[in-house]
């Protein structure tokens, strides 16, 4: 599920929000799963993977995750993602370009207070992305910090939200003919630019 918390008031976020509430109408599994793809100039590629996104709060998009990830490093060398929503149950894909940033330390504090004790020990313990000898290593870190209730109680600073803010949404609706519908909202200044496009 996404919280929605303030949410902007402007077209393509209300459009999100109607087809959010569809597709949960229509009981959509792992409504809140998004693929987020990003660049390594480093290495010259293309990486994606998906997140859930917790919150929308008014034009901010949150997940959240290991700030010394692959992923972390990509967002900070190239500030610039893509991401994709499909909700099969109504055959709705939409299509995200944004910038990312990291999200205030104070919203990131609440979020990790509210998690249970598990998903947080897990966040503590693990170096994200690292090559490991085997799986046991994993486990035996995760149960020592479990049991231990004094480094449970703060967020590590290498753990956190990723906030971004979108400035094109494309919205696509399957039909079984192929006649798809695809509504592109384009953010110029302050204002959205509409336009459909062709199939």
């Amino acid at each position: 599920m996404i919280e929605f918390i303030d949410l902007s008031q402007e077209k393509p976020y209300q459009v999100f929000k109607d087809s959010y509430e569809h597709a949960l109408e229509n009981k959509q599994s792992a409504i809140d799963a998004i693929s987020i793809s990003s660049y390594n100039p480093e290495l010259s590629e293309v990486e994606s993977r998906f997140v859930n996104l917790k919150y929308i709060v008014n034009d901010e998009w949150i997940f959240f995750s290991n700030y010394a990830s692959a992923k972390s490093k990509s967002f900070k060398m190239h500030p610039q993602i893509s991401a994709v929503i499909y909700w099969k149950k109504t055959n709705t894909q939409i299509r995200i370009k944004a910038k990312i940033f990291k999200t205030a330390e104070k919203f990131s504090n609440k979020h990790f207070e509210s998690r249970s004790t598990e998903k947080n020990a897990l966040a503590i313990s693990s170096n994200q992305s690292q090559i490991i000898e085997s799986f046991e290593n994993i486990k035996t870190k995760y149960l020592e910090t479990l049991n231990n209730k004094d480094l449970l109680q703060t967020r590590p600073s290498y753990w956190g939200g990723y906030s971004f803010r979108p400035y094109s949404f494309e919205f696509w609706t399957g039909d079984k003919f192929r006649l798809n519908k695809r509504s592109l909202y384009i953010k110029n200044k302050d204002n959205w630019d509409y336009y459909l496009l062709e199939p």
